[in-house]
């Protein structure tokens, strides 16, 4: 047996806006706080992924992420709405070195550095079987 992933902890100034944010972006809700609210989880609404837990820390971040998100557009929208609305909510874009990429990387507003890729989990989809 191998063990399961309980959530995905992200260090953070402020527990609660940033799980907030984050909810906002992946259409995700809180699931669960801290009494003291230093942790904050949010998680899919189907439950379809594991849960992300954002945990108060006193020390700032300096350096890029050694773990990040890659987001999708979703299934009826495309790269460039996704970009618009995800620029709308307070993430900028960062250069970390990757050059002319074929996707975005942005930061959410406490800095954590995550992408966003070109397409759909259909398009996806539908290369691989092509490609089988």
């Amino acid at each position: 047996m191998t063990p399961v992933v309980g959530h995905l902890t992200i260090d953070s100034a402020d527990p609660g806006t940033l799980a907030a944010w984050w909810g906002q972006a992946l259409g995700w809700q809180e699931v669960w706080r801290s009494p003291d609210g230093a942790e904050v989880a949010i998680g899919s609404p189907t439950g379809g992924s594991t849960n992300w837990l954002f945990n108060r820390v006193e020390d700032a971040k300096t350096v890029k992420n050694r773990l990040h998100a890659d987001l999708r557009p979703p299934d009826g929208s495309d790269y460039d709405t996704e970009l618009a609305r995800l620029l709308g909510l307070g993430s900028v874009r960062v250069d970390i070195g990757q050059g002319d990429a074929p996707w975005a990387v942005l930061a959410d507003p406490e800095g954590n550095e995550f992408c966003l890729l070109r397409h759909t989990p259909a398009e996806i989809a539908a290369y691989l079987t092509t490609t089988d």
